[in-house]
C-alpha cells in the first residue's frame, strides 16, 4: 500500500514507495474549476495571513446549519458536495476549526490539505462497442516465466479462458498510470482518466514535496506517472495479452487512472473524495486503493492524547471516506483497499509511530487501541486485502487481524527464502522516465540494479519492477473482480455492472481457503532477529488469509 502501506522495494530492506517521485522541470500552481455539485456560491476569499481552506463535514439533513456555523466562527463557505454531506469553507486558522467544532450540526473538519483543484467530466461515447468476452493469445507473454503470483492464483490458466469483457471498467486510484507503456497503453482509457491533483514542488515549511514541476500547469497528463506505484498495481491488474512483457489478472478490462496521489506519495483526503465520486459517477466497476488517507496512519475520533483539533480532522477522514465509499458502493462500484505493511495486528493496535505524516517531521509517538481506523482499508464497505509470498505464508511486512482481513493475494516477499531475492516479489510494469531519474537503468537503458527487467521482443523495448506490499496484492484481488464482472455482470452505466455485495460473495466464494500455520504464533527469521505475528481464526475466516486466497481459476470457471 502506498504511504501506508508503502510498498516495498524488492531487496533485502524495505523501502518506502514515498521516495519514488522523480525531479522535473518548474512550473506554475493553477487550480480548475470546481465541477462537485456545491452547496453555495463562492465567496469572496478571507485576506487574513492565517486563512485556510476546510472540509466541513455535517450531519444528515443539518447543512444550512453548517452554513451558518461556519458564519459564526467568522468564515465563509465556497462551495462543497452535496452527494458526501460537506461544506468547503474559509476560516481563519485554529479560532475557526476550534468555533465549528463545538456545533452539534459539524461532524468533522479536516484542512484541504490538496494542490489544486482537478475537475472531472465524464465523456460519452468512449465505450468500445464489443459485447462479447475476447479470447486469449495463447502464445504467451515473454516474462510470465518470472510470474509466480499469476500461477499461484491460476491467472495463467484463466487468460486462456476469460481474460475480461472490454466493457469492464477498473478504476486505479493511485500516482497515476503511465499510459504510453507498451504493455498497459491497449487497455488505457485516456478519454475517462482524470487527475485529481496538482504538484506542489514544496510543503508549507518549504522543504521539497513533490519537487520541480514536470509541465507548466504542475498538473501531470493522465497518462503520467512521476512516481510507478499505480503503475505496477494497473499492470498487476490488466497488462493485455500481446507478446510483450507480462499478462495482468485481467488482460482484457480497460484501466482508468483515477489519480489522487501526489508525486511525493501523499493521498489526501480531497482528491481522495473526488475520485470516488468520480469512479461512482462514470460507472466504474471496481476500484482498487492501495494507499491510505494521509496524514494519519490510524485515524482515532477520540484518542485524548491528540488535540480537539487533531480530533476534528480524524473525524473528518473517517466520515468523508465512509460517506464516499457509500456512495461508490450504491452506484456499483467494488472497493478494494489494500491492507497495510505496517507487521501489525489491527485488531490490536496499540502505538502509533507514523502520524501525522504531514508535513514531514510531525510524527509523534502516540497511544491508540481498535477504535482507530486505518482509512480505506477499515472502511465499511472495502475488501481489505493482506499479502503473501511464494511459499503461500504471510508476508512478513503485511498487517493482518481477523476483523480486518477480508481476503489474501500474492503481494512479495523478497525474504520469502533463504537470503533475500528480488524474483520473490512481484515483476509489473515501470515507467522508463522513473526508473532513469532513480538511476536503476544506464544511459542506454540498460537496468542497473537486479529488481528491473527490461523486455525488447517486441521491438520497442519496456521496461518491469520487482515490488513488494500489500499494494502489490490488492490489485490481484481487483483483477479477479473484474474477471468476475466479466462474466456475470449485466448492462449498466459504462458498460456492465454487477452488484458489490455479489461480487464480494463470489470473491469469498471462489477463494481458496487456508488456515492459520501450526503453531498459531508464527515466527519470521530475519537476519538473526525474530519477529512474531499470531494468526487467530478457522479456516474459513483468520488474521493472515482472511476467507482465503484470491482464485482467478476459480473465478473464471465457477458455476453460477
Amino acid at each position: 500500500m502506498r504511504r501506508v502501506a508503502s510498498c516495498l522495494a524488492a531487496v533485502a530492506t524495505a523501502v518506502s514507495v514515498a521516495a519514488c517521485g522523480s525531479p522535473g522541470t518548474p512550473g506554475r500552481v493553477t487550480a480548475d474549476p470546481p465541477t462537485t455539485p456545491e452547496t453555495s456560491s463562492p465567496s469572496a476569499p478571507l485576506t487574513g495571513s492565517r486563512a485556510g481552506q476546510y472540509l466541513v463535514f455535517y450531519a444528515a439533513g443539518r447543512q444550512s446549519e453548517a452554513v451558518a456555523a461556519v458564519r459564526r466562527a467568522g468564515g465563509e463557505t465556497t462551495g462543497g458536495d452535496t452527494r458526501l454531506g460537506y461544506l468547503m469553507a474559509q476560516g481563519d486558522g485554529d479560532a475557526f476549526v476550534h468555533g465549528l467544532g463545538s456545533d452539534r450540526a459539524i461532524v468533522g473538519v479536516s484542512p484541504d490539505r490538496r494542490i489544486g483543484f482537478a475537475a472531472g467530466r465524464p465523456v460519452a461515447g468512449t465505450f468500445p462497442d464489443e459485447s462479447s468476452i475476447t479470447r486469449a493469445n495463447p502464445s504467451g507473454e515473454p516474462l510470465a516465466p518470472r510470474q509466480w503470483d499469476m500461477k499461484m492464483i491460476g491467472a495463467d490458466r484463466a487468460n486462456t479462458k476469460v481474460p475480461g469483457n472490454r466493457k469492464v471498467l477498473v478504476g486505479v486510484i493511485d500516482t497515476g498510470i503511465d499510459g504510453k507503456h507498451p504493455d498497459i497503453a491497449p487497455n488505457f482509457n485516456r478519454e475517462l482518466s482524470r487527475n485529481f491533483v496538482t504538484d506542489r514542488p514544496k510543503d508549507e515549511n518549504g522543504d521539497t514535496l513533490d519537487g520541480a514541476c514536470e509541465v507548466s500547469t504542475c498538473k501531470d497528463p493522465v497518462d503520467q506517472d512521476d512516481d510507478g506505484h499505480g503503475t505496477h498495481v494497473a499492470s498487476t491488474i490488466a497488462s493485455p495479452l500481446n507478446n510483450i512483457g507480462i499478462a495482468g489478472v485481467a488482460p482484457g478490462v480497460q484501466l482508468v487512472n483515477i489519480r489522487a496521489g501526489q508525486d511525493s506519495g501523499f493521498f489526501f483526503l480531497k482528491p481522495s473524495l473526488d475520485a470516488l465520486a468520480y469512479a461512482a459517477d462514470i460507472g466504474v466497476d471496481v476500484v482498487n486503493m492501495s494507499y491510505y488517507v494521509d496524514p494519519w496512519l490510524f485515524n482515532c475520533a477520540g484518542n485524548k492524547s491528540d488535540s480537539e483539533k487533531e480530533r476534528l480532522e480524524q473525524r473528518a477522514i473517517i466520515t468523508g471516506m465512509q460517506r464516499a465509499v457509500d456512495y461508490a458502493r450504491g452506484k456499483g462500484v467494488t472497493l478494494i483497499s489494500a491492507l497495510g505493511n505496517g507487521a501489525t495486528d489491527l485488531g490490536k493496535p496499540a502505538v502509533d509511530k507514523d502520524s501525522p505524516g504531514y508535513p514531514r517531521g510531525s510524527e509523534r509517538i502516540r497511544k491508540i487501541d481498535n477504535s482507530c481506523l486505518n482509512v480505506p482499508a477499515e472502511t465499511n464497505g472495502v475488501i481489505s486485502i493482506t499479502s503473501v509470498g511464494p511459499s503461500g505464508r504471510k508476508a512478513i511486512y503485511s498487517d493482518y487481524g481477523v476483523e480486518q482481513a477480508d481476503l489474501a493475494a500474492p503481494g512479495g516477499d523478497s525474504l520469502d527464502g533463504k537470503g533475500g531475492s528480488p524474483t520473490r516479489s512481484i515483476l509489473a510494469a515501470a515507467p522508463e522516465a522513473v526508473l532513469r531519474a532513480s538511476g536503476k537503468i544506464d544511459r542506454s537503458g540498460k537496468p542497473k540494479t537486479a529488481d528491473v527487467v527490461r523486455d525488447c521482443s517486441g521491438g520497442t523495448c519496456s521496461y518491469y519492477q520487482y515490488l513488494d506490499g500489500t499494494s502489490m496484492a490488492a490489485p490481484h484481488a481487483t483483477g479477479v473482480a473484474a474477471l468476475l464482472i466479466s462474466r456475470f455482470g449485466k448492462p449498466g452505466t459504462g458498460g456492465v455492472t454487477l452488484a458489490p455485495a455479489t461480487v464480494e460473495k463470489l470473491l469469498y466464494r471462489t477463494a481458496k481457503r487456508k488456515a492459520c500455520p501450526s503453531p498459531r504464533a508464527y515466527a519470521y527469521e530475519v537476519y538473526g532477529e525474530v519477529d512474531t505475528h499470531t494468526c487467530e481464526g478457522g479456516a474459513s475466516k483468520n488474521g493472515f488469509y482472511g476467507r482465503g486466497i484470491v482464485d482467478a481459476w476459480q473465478a473464471a470457471t465457477v458455476k453460477p
